[in-house]
């Protein structure tokens, strides 16, 4: 499917759609012009992508690059990603249409969640305080702790319902709206085809009438 995709729904040179930094992942490898495009291929796009997800820093990133970029792990660990995103993307397809998650994929997840966790830390948020998720990574692989954590939590805690594939497209999204009933990634991306093409197919009913 050819169509022109708006700057608005891009940062950095990728999109952030989603709603959530699982399903942002998965659309990481868009359709552009008819054909699949890999915004992951290697370990430094990887790496800006984390920073334009907001998960890592511009130190972080400057810092990890210079550890490991290059590097025969970095390399493995960028495929290993794209992996995970293929096989999350069948998963969370299924997901979608029964609300069942496979039992491989539960051991997956919970593999990398206990061999790369998430921490908890206090921060002050001016008179009151709040815990937030953080991670640090000490090695390539704990690039995978947030990926697997904010799939296990869209799986535990997100009505599949709500979370689906574009009709128009290959991105998904998880719809927030107050009636729940979307079914485009975006306005600016298939929103606006989707409302003329409903339209035009109201004109013609009502001239065939």
């Amino acid at each position: 499917m050819r169509k022109a995709i708006s700057k608005s729904d891009w940062k950095d040179g990728f999109l952030f759609v989603g709603n959530q930094l699982a399903l942002d992942f998965l659309n990481t490898r868009p359709v552009q012009n008819g054909e699949p495009s890999e915004l992951l291929p290697d370990f430094s796009a990887l790496l800006r992508w984390f920073q334009a997800a907001g998960v890592l820093n511009s130190w972080q990133v400057d810092s990890l690059q210079r550890q490991w970029g290059g590097s025969a792990d970095a390399q493995r660990i960028t495929k290993a990603m794209r992996q995970l995103r293929e096989k999350l993307r069948k998963e969370i397809l299924d997901w979608e249409h029964s609300g069942s998650v496979q039992h491989s994929a539960l051991d997956q997840l919970n593999k990398l969640m206990a061999e790369h966790s998430m921490r908890t830390r206090l921060r002050t948020n001016g008179k009151s305080y709040l815990t937030e998720l953080w991670f640090e990574p000490r090695e390539p692989e704990d690039l995978f702790a947030p990926l697997a954590h904010s799939a296990a939590t869209l799986f535990a805690s997100v009505d599949h319902k709500r979370v689906r594939k574009c009709a128009q497209c290959v991105l998904h999204f998880y719809d927030t709206s107050k009636k729940g009933t979307r079914r485009w990634c975006s306005m600016q991306l298939c929103g606006n085809r989707l409302k003329v093409a409903a339209y035009a197919a109201r004109r013609r009913q009502r001239h065939h009438k």
